[in-house]
């Protein structure tokens, strides 16, 4: 006992010394050896404690404290699966053990084994329902297994018992936002704020919500309050380049994602984030390869390692063929609009078209896609391990990767391969870097066969990366407006996160060229009049007068197609150029003037010009950019904005798209039949 009452004095040395001279005297005691492992443990002296504990538990089997504190350390040090194991143990003693069923849940959690800890949860809350750890805990369960409404409820009970618990209102803002209820989650946020200032992640929720509104200098601003406070926050240094890359600054947002992974490597949101920000720089396809093999390396591979893949899938050549879509874009989005007409001309005599829907936001786009599949599976809230296992009962043979690297994507998954053919293509259709992905659906522009090896996919030509389902004809007028205005409209109608220094700078030469011309600018991040603001002092430090540039922010889809008739040549940024928006734009009648560079995401825009034989709008340097976008008249922009639409329909309409399509499904299949061992 006064080795004990020396420990709460804080002499540890002391205590410990008493303590084992208690040892020899009586080498039995059960309460003397507890004692010690509290103090070891307290000394930092892990192994030690360990032994002790071992050693108690050897003498006195049924010592419960013994067996948790024995868990709490290997908690304590990461070591979950074998803490769980002393959780068990006292569980197996006293069945009503409150705090053992709640650490044990914490520890599956930890694992990754969500199921698990929702059932320890439960067992608690039966015995104690206002349990608050328990409903807490089970709410982030829930959270984490993407039952975001099961969630929800969990967090909203736990507020009744602490309505200014600002762990629950964060959990509870993070999953409002998984279901895009934003509003909800920013009061959630900025009720953190109010209680309590100095807590990093009401701010950087604050932050989410604000960059989902495209308010982005606002949530630059919240998110740098976050790393004020805790510096090293990876998610607070991931948000700020977030910040910077939608502000059209790829340089500074990668800088920002690197200084996340200089804390935390393995950081999958920051990886992702690189990824998507490195194609939006001067960067070339050997560097933007690297990125996506380095978070194979570090996240991809060691899922792979522990997922052996294991296909029963029938090796018959000539049969219908099971084709998988995963994505998170099954809605009103522009990336459906490059691969709806796809799974719409398939010819479902010898396709199966199945789709995984990974997005919480549904509406009409949904529906049609629903009405289109043989099958619809919608699996944002399933774990991967579900989702992989539904893959293979479903006895898919091709399984394809719509999103990439973006929002909604299931990259887990595909590397636990459950499909024996996997294929990414469309969404995002730049690479993964996974060897688990089989093949990426290209063209011979955007990968031009000398840097295919770049790749970790082989490579898969198409008469173009992507297309997109026409738009409305009557939509397009045949009179370029130039006839009737007497000057040229420029336009430029994509992500002003796509607007380098390099494109605003040639855009004001040309219009500076061109006394009379004016320009128009539009994307829903013009909403924020900050980035308005920033915008025109850009052009006018190059000489261009606000009164000669419109902008345009968010509109309806119509109204945005409508636009078109505004405009009589599209400039492509660089060094991302547009996909979906250069087609929309030559749907539209209105050709558009492309820069290709040495990276896929530089030359998207001159793979769409070649596909339909437009050549001649593809630009090699600045100086040919300016000559092209100069060079046409009246005439000649009235005759292209009338072929344009007949020049599409001949080269890459859906239906002989999807035929091309269709055949490669069918080279892939027989090609892996006739490799597999009979």
């Amino acid at each position: 006992m006064l080795g004990v009452s020396e420990h709460q004095r804080g002499n540890s040395q002391s205590a410990e010394r008493l303590l084992r001279h208690s040892l020899l005297v009586n080498p039995q005691s059960a309460a003397t050896r507890y004692a010690l492992g509290v103090i070891l443990s307290a000394l930092q002296r892990n192994d030690e404690a360990l032994v002790c504990y071992d050693d108690l538990i050897a003498l006195t089997p049924d010592f419960v404290d013994a067996h948790m504190k024995r868990g709490l350390l290997l908690s304590g040090v990461g070591r979950f699966a074998e803490a769980i194991v002393s959780y068990d143990n006292v569980i197996a003693i006293d069945p009503r053990h409150l705090e053992a069923l709640q650490h044990k849940g914490e520890a599956l959690h930890y694992l990754g084994r969500f199921d698990d800890a929702i059932a320890c949860y439960n067992q608690i809350l039966t015995l104690q329902p206002t349990h608050f750890a328990a409903l807490v805990d089970r709410g982030c369960a829930f959270k984490d297994l993407g039952r975001a409404n099961e969630a929800i409820a969990e967090f909203n009970l736990a507020l009744t018992i602490a309505p200014d618990n600002t762990i629950i209102l964060i959990n509870r803002g993070e999953t409002r936002l998984a279901l895009r209820q934003n509003s909800e989650a920013l009061e959630d946020f900025d009720r953190v704020i109010s209680i309590n200032p100095r807590i990093a992640l009401g701010w950087l929720g604050r932050a989410n919500v604000l960059m989902l509104r495209k308010n982005v200098s606002e949530a630059l601003e919240a998110c740098e309050r976050a790393v004020a406070l805790e510096p090293k926050s990876t998610k607070g240094l991931t948000q700020i380049g977030q910040c910077h890359a939608l502000l059209g600054n790829a340089e500074a947002a990668v800088s920002f994602f690197d200084r996340a992974l200089a804390i935390k490597p393995d950081d999958d949101i920051a990886l992702q984030s690189r990824i998507f920000s490195l194609d939006f720089g001067s960067g070339d396809y050997a560097l933007h390869q690297a990125a996506r093999s380095e978070w194979w390396r570090r996240i991809g591979s060691k899922i792979s390692a522990k997922h052996p893949p294991h296909h029963e899938n029938s090796l018959d050549p000539a049969r219908r063929i099971v084709v998988g879509y995963v994505s998170g874009d099954f809605r009103d989005h522009s990336a459906a609009r490059a691969f709806r007409p796809v799974l719409e001309n398939h010819d479902k005599s010898r396709f199966e078209v199945i789709c995984y829907c990974n997005s919480l936001t549904q509406d009409d786009v949904t529906d049609s896609f629903r009405h289109i599949a043989d099958r619809w599976r919608d699996v944002v809230q399933w774990p991967d391990d579900r989702l992989a296992d539904c893959i293979r009962a479903d006895k898919v043979d091709i399984l394809i990767d719509l999103s990439g690297y973006t929002r909604g994507n299931r990259l887990r998954v595909f590397a636990r391969k459950p499909a024996p053919i996997q294929v990414t293509a469309w969404g995002h259709g730049s690479g993964t870097g996974m060897p688990t992905m089989d093949y990426l659906f290209t063209d011979p522009v955007s990968v031009p066969r000398e840097v295919c090896d770049l790749f970790a996919e082989q490579i898969y030509h198409l008469p173009c990366s992507i297309i997109i389902e026409p738009p409305p004809a009557e939509l397009r007028v045949t009179e370029p407006p130039v006839t009737s205005n007497g000057y040229v409209t420029y336009g430029v109608f994509t992500r002003a996160s796509r607007f380098s220094n390099s494109a605003i700078e040639l855009w004001a030469r040309i219009l500076r060229s061109d006394v009379t011309s004016r320009l128009i600018i539009k994307d829903r991040a013009l909403n924020d009049g900050s980035v308005q603001t920033r915008l025109l002092e850009s052009l006018a430090a190059h000489g261009v007068t606000p009164d000669r540039v419109s902008l345009m922010g968010s509109t309806c889809r119509e109204e945005h197609l409508a636009a078109y008739r505004c405009v009589d040549i599209g400039l492509d940024p660089f060094p991302h150029g547009g996909g979906v928006s250069t087609w929309e734009s030559l749907y539209m009648g209105v050709p558009v003037v492309t820069k290709m560079g040495n990276s896929l995401s530089t030359r998207i825009g001159g793979a769409i010009l070649s596909a339909i034989d437009m050549r001649d709008w593809i630009a090699s340097s600045e100086d040919q950019y300016v000559d092209i976008a100069l060079r046409s008249t009246p005439d000649r922009l009235r005759t292209i904005r009338n072929q344009l639409p007949d020049l599409i329909a001949a080269r890459c309409s859906p239906a002989s798209y999807t035929k091309a399509v269709e055949r490669a499904y069918r080279t892939m299949w027989e090609k892996y039949c006739g490799e597999r061992p009979g």
